[in-house]
């Protein structure tokens, strides 16, 4: 449920409509694609991160709350630390060949490397 905080509506001009619904400017979530439907791409990434590399897994279509799901979930198969941000995987270390491998066998059958 949307939290109906009045701060957010100050400087709002009230309609006498019964049937007005007050809009916000909130952009909805995409709803998440199946496994075998996600275009993900796999690269390694050594940008303003002081010489050290990672890998990135980018692409994935859905929720917040589902892409911090398979990070976690990435992260603890491959066994290293990393973050979900931006809506990318970002994965300590270059695990571009094990990360493809642990993601097609779950099923993210479109998954390649870059």
């Amino acid at each position: 449920m949307k939290k109906n905080d009045w701060k957010e509506r100050l400087g709002v001009t009230y309609s006498t409509n019964p049937g007005y619904n007050y809009e916000t400017e909130e952009n909805p979530e995409a709803a998440t694609l199946d496994k075998d439907r996600q275009l993900l791409r796999i690269s390694l990434d050594k940008r303003h991160r002081g010489g050290k590399c990672v890998t990135l897994v980018s692409g994935f279509t859905g929720s917040d709350d589902d892409l911090e799901a398979l990070a976690k979930w990435l992260k603890i198969k491959c066994g290293v630390g990393g973050s979900a941000k931006d809506g990318a995987i970002i994965l300590q270390g270059d695990l571009r060949t094990k990360a493809l491998g642990i993601l097609q066998t779950e099923g993210y059958r479109k998954s390649r490397i870059i």
